[in-house]
């Protein structure tokens, strides 16, 4: 229900953005298709334009009234991107205790689940499927593949690649770039966290994921823009898989972020390009480590 609470919350504040007095409004199905969203969610949100007297509703008939103001929006910190709430029920799914290689997921359960259309979904899972996580099967399933020592191996290989790059692309952006502004305001988070450590650390996974995303915008590259959204994915949730020394991995890997700062901060090629190796090295490590099969003492020969 949270997680429906949230499609609509967003879905909400995404459609009354349009609308603009004396507009005449499509049907429910049509409004559904163009947000993404369940035809129950496009009726939840007729109904609160509706209650919010912004529009008329009488059965086929619905009149804007007036533009939205302010406050008939939901507060930002309430919504979330409709991506995200996809991403993070899929996620969810293939993190389960229960999830193996040759697991089932249907489209339209997924979409029920979440209360979303199976459009929005079916778009997440054939991204995704790139990768060779999970592969598509006739009457809208699709099969878990599971996550091996060599699909972890060839996914770190190619972060490595992206890294490395925008990593040295951000070391030649100019001085009143606003992405040091953004590597000045992380770097204070990253502090205050290593200052709580205790009490915060299960905080580090988001802290990582907006860090290297960060990074990797300065290459100014469609590509590697476009492949490491979904590689950061995995990555991102990999935290999750194998809690054992969790909290030492994360401690070590918020001062081997510092590191890196500091040394994106002096515009040194040289330093950025070893501490990059470096935090590149231990993220291989942990992703290895995460996965059951894997023999760690093979980690030294990588």
């Amino acid at each position: 229900m949270a997680r429906q609470n949230t499609v609509f919350k967003e879905a909400f504040n995404r459609y009354a953005g349009t609308l603009r007095r004396n507009d005449t409004l499509p049907s429910e199905p049509d409004i559904a298709a163009k947000l993404g969203v369940s035809r129950s969610t496009a009726r939840a949100i007729l109904a609160r334009l509706s209650e919010a007297a912004i529009i008329r509703w009488d059965k086929r008939e619905k009149l804007v009234l007036r533009d939205p103001s302010p406050a008939d929006f939901f507060p930002e910190e309430e919504t979330s991107s409709l991506r995200d709430i996809i991403e993070r029920s899929f996620m969810q799914r293939i993190l389960s205790d229960d999830a193996q290689p040759g697991m089932q997921i249907n489209e339209l359960e997924l979409a029920r689940e979440i209360g979303t259309g199976t459009t929005s979904v079916r778009e997440f899972l054939i991204r995704f499927s790139r990768f060779g996580l999970i592969e598509k099967r006739p009457n809208s399933h699709w099969i878990l593949k599971g996550f091996t020592k060599d699909f972890a191996l060839e996914l770190a290989d190619v972060r490595d690649m992206f890294e490395l790059h925008s990593a040295a692309a951000f070391g030649q952006l100019p001085g009143d770039h606003v992405a040091w502004v953004d590597l000045e305001r992380i770097k204070a988070e990253h502090l205050d966290l290593l200052a709580n450590f205790d009490s915060r650390s299960k905080e580090f996974s988001a802290l990582d994921e907006r860090f290297h995303l960060l990074v990797h915008r300065a290459s100014h590259n469609r590509f590697v823009a476009d492949f490491y959204d979904v590689i950061a994915i995995v990555f991102h949730y990999h935290y999750q898989w194998n809690k054992a020394r969790a909290k030492e991995r994360n401690h070590r890997a918020t001062i081997e972020h510092l590191a890196y700062i500091d040394a994106l901060q002096s515009r040194d090629p040289a330093r950025i390009d070893a501490a990059c190796r470096l935090h590149l090295r231990s993220a291989r490590e942990t992703l290895l480590q995460s996965i059951p099969q894997y023999d760690t003492e093979d980690i030294s020969s990588l």
